[in-house]
């Protein structure tokens, strides 16, 4: 019998050593993470804020969808936050209130009336208002690897009624049990060995943390013995409060898309489109009742189901005296109030691309995926919502096939902020991002920096200067010519700078390109902000060497920004988890080209738009709306671009197809009616004629370039830098000249 008992025991303390092992493991695997995933928080992306103020230009289908998209309730008369009622050009609002970087704008009652396009009254509490803001869409996160993304709350933050209704339902005796509960066990085993199968687990709330956390869905009674373990451990170390303002941030409610959806804070915002603290009684039963099963219950797809899963909820917070019954039966007969809108957020990946790239450059991976970062970005949706519509008309308008593709970047003149991008075709499509990484041949778009170099030598050239547009061939080092040509295949002879850049003549541009000196327009592409390979090669006039949408909007921002160089932003400021300012990014800028220059070649650029390849602008625009811009169409048609601002707005527009096949399209009949349109409708300031110091306004006779006088025929008002200007004059030039003077009388010409 002793024998016998020896081994017993020997067995007994080594599986005693091994459960103290493992007890030991799992204990220190709760003590060194419950603290830290807590805390885990994704990243989230938001657009700019709607601000409003008297004589902003907003339209009431614009803040209309504005209001759409950010989640806001049509309804008679809004008395909660997140609800609006619109009586024609009059919007009364209630708003939600937000945190920004720096100060946080109030959930308040606001009157916004409309007039000819722009605020006209802003008023809050019967007072004028001098500024608002709408709290910004959340367009994208960065999420982990798992997808899961959380709003974290305080428990104090939470109603009581909605965590009186899931101890109700969930666990009881939650502040009574020391991690499980024997009573749930066992009433989760009678109703088992009743319906003969697995209807209950009898799991706590402690419990579900310590298997969200920690463990596998499986159920097998190593796994269940696991669980128990931990959950036991769990609350001898951890307060009751801690483990369930854990589970209220933890709890799985649901999916979208790649997109998981834990917490309650975040439930309420995403079926809801409201914060938690103002949720419903008949809202927060829902979310209770969802804990269960977030796919069998999901109200967007069963209705019915979660209808009745909810009342049961009520039913049971009643029971508990969580609620009285009159609030339980009140509740019951309420609709759902499940937000029906369409989803937005990671609906532009273009643009939430761009933001990645940079965020990338300064920020691990690690941080982004967990410390709570809220970003503030560039990111305008109703500029993106007119890119968009614009490009979907005209492409569908052009009637070419599928395979054709488009890539636009809006820019603000005065910031070089990135307001809108469009990628691809299809701006939903996180595929291939055109507008950051196509790169192609620009054709006459890069013109403008050939005639800015000869510009910068005013000794030289000036706009009146004639150029040579007779047949040109070019012996290269490897033993080819190269012969470029006009697009109309005619040569033109001796034409003014200005005309041959607004016609896109190419061997005047090509001959005056080799005149200032190919590494001379190198240098210029560079003080445009042309960071990439150049070739300096002959045909770089002409557009040669690959380039994405993305470059030329930095190149043309130069220009639009009158030679200061401005880093195109997409981030305005980072804030932490606790609202804190990270890092702002605020304007900066280097003046890399003369203004006198610049000014020249704005003209130069209206003279695109007004009568050279550029004038179908104004088949969209009105004759008194000035713009400057210049198309580009590479060899066979293979790529169609236009480049162009307003005092307000740059956009670049390219069209092409993958492959690099010929499209058929010229830059005036492809991508500008895009860009015509939509600038038709975005735009809101003209190009404005600011002269700077250094300007000097002359006639010029348009054939001879020389100095004449404004009733001459063919005479031009044409701006030089002080001292460039020509000196002789034309046979009209309407200037006293002593010796002519006396000639015409001597031999009677008048």
């Amino acid at each position: 019998m002793t024998r016998t008992r020896r081994p017993l025991l020997k067995l007994g303390i080594v599986l005693l050593l091994l459960a103290a092992i493992a007890v030991a493991f799992l204990d220190a695997r709760i003590t060194s993470t419950f603290s830290d995933k807590m805390w885990a928080l994704p990243a989230r992306v938001y657009a700019r804020p709607l601000e409003l103020f008297v004589g902003a230009p907003l339209r009431p289908e614009e803040l209309a969808h504005e209001l759409q998209l950010l989640g806001y309730a049509p309804v008679r008369r809004p008395v909660q936050p997140g609800q609006f009622a619109r009586n024609g050009e009059r919007f009364d609002i209630h708003t939600r209130g937000f945190a920004f970087p720096g100060e946080t704008e109030p959930a308040r009652q606001v009157s916004v009336a409309l007039a000819g396009g722009s605020v006209a009254g802003l008023t809050a509490d019967d007072a004028a208002l001098n500024l608002m803001r709408l709290d910004p869409l959340q367009i994208g996160g960065i999420y982990p690897g798992h997808g899961e993304d959380r709003i974290l709350l305080r428990l104090e933050e939470v109603p009581d009624t909605l965590i009186g209704g899931l101890l109700a339902v969930e666990d009881r005796r939650f502040f009574q049990h020391w991690g499980f509960s024997p009573f749930g066990m066992a009433r989760a085993l009678l109703s088992n060995l009743r319906s003969g199968r697995v209807v209950a687990g009898g799991s706590t709330i402690t419990q579900q943390l310590v298997k969200n956390y920690y463990l596998t869905p499986e159920r097998t009674l190593t796994r269940k013995l696991t669980e128990l373990v931990m959950a036991v451990l769990l609350e001898v170390h951890y307060e009751k409060t801690a483990i369930l303002e854990s589970y209220l941030n933890e709890v799985y409610l649901g999916q979208e898309g790649p997109r998981a959806i834990h917490g309650f804070a975040l439930a309420a915002q995403h079926y809801f489109q409201t914060p938690l603290e103002q949720l419903g009684l008949h809202q927060q039963a829902l979310l209770v009742g969802m804990v269960k099963g977030p796919s069998l219950y999901n109200p967007l797809r069963h209705p019915k189901r979660a209808t009745e899963r909810r009342n049961l909820v009520l039913d049971e917070m009643a029971e508990a005296e969580v609620i009285p019954k009159e609030a339980a039966m009140v509740a019951r007969a309420m609709p759902l109030g499940v937000s029906r809108r369409d989803r937005v957020r990671d609906a532009f990946p273009a643009f939430l691309d761009l933001v990645r790239r940079q965020l990338d450059e300064e920020y691990r991976e690690e941080d982004l995926t967990t410390l709570g970062l809220s970003i503030f970005t560039t990111f305008d949706p109703l500029l993106q919502r007119q890119l968009e519509r614009s490009s979907r008309r005209v492409m569908d308008a052009l009637g070419l096939d599928a395979d054709l593709e488009t890539a636009s970047v809006v820019t603000r003149v005065d910031s070089g902020e990135v307001a809108a991008l469009l990628g691809g075709r299809q701006p939903r499509y996180a595929g291939f991002n055109r507008a950051l990484d196509a790169r192609r041949p620009v054709g006459s778009l890069i013109k403008p920096a050939v005639y800015l170099t000869a510009l910068a030598d005013s000794d030289r050239y000036t706009l009146a200067t004639l150029l040579d547009d007779s047949p040109l061939t070019v012996d290269l080092p490897n033993g080819d010519v190269w012969e470029p040509r006009n697009f109309d295949r005619t040569h033109h002879g001796r034409i003014p700078l200005h005309q041959a850049l607004a016609r896109s003549h190419n061997v005047a541009t090509a001959r005056l390109g080799m005149e200032v000196g190919i590494d001379q327009v190198v240098a210029t592409l560079r003080d445009l902000g042309v960071s990439g390979p150049v070739p300096a090669v002959p045909s770089l006039t002409l557009g040669a060497g690959e380039y994405s949408p993305l470059t030329m909007a930095r190149l043309y921002q130069t220009i639009a920004a009158g030679g200061f160089q401005m880093p195109l932003r997409s981030i305005r400021d980072i804030v932490d988890a606790r609202g804190e300012p990270l890092r702002r990014y605020p304007l900066s800028y280097d003046r890399t080209l003369d203004l006198r220059v610049v000014h020249l070649l704005h003209y130069a650029l209206r003279g695109v738009a007004r009568e050279g390849t550029g004038r179908g602008v104004y088949s969209r625009l009105p004759e008194s709306f000035d713009v400057a811009g210049k198309t580009g169409t590479t060899n066979d048609g293979r790529d169609s671009w236009f480049a162009g601002f307003s005092g307000d707005l740059l956009a670049v527009t390219w069209i092409g197809r993958d492959d690099n096949s010929s499209t058929g399209l010229t830059g005036s009949n492809g991508a500008l009616p895009i860009w015509a349109d939509f600038m038709a409708e975005s735009a809101r300031r003209p190009l404005g004629y600011r002269m700077p110091d250094g300007i000097r306004l002359h006639w010029i006779d348009a054939e001879s370039g020389l100095l004449s006088a404004e009733r001459c025929p063919g005479a031009r008002l044409l701006p030089f830098i002080e001292g460039s200007e020509p000196v002789q004059e034309s046979p009209c030039s309407g200037r006293s000249n002593p010796v002519r003077d006396w000639f015409q009388k001597l031999f009677g010409e008048s």
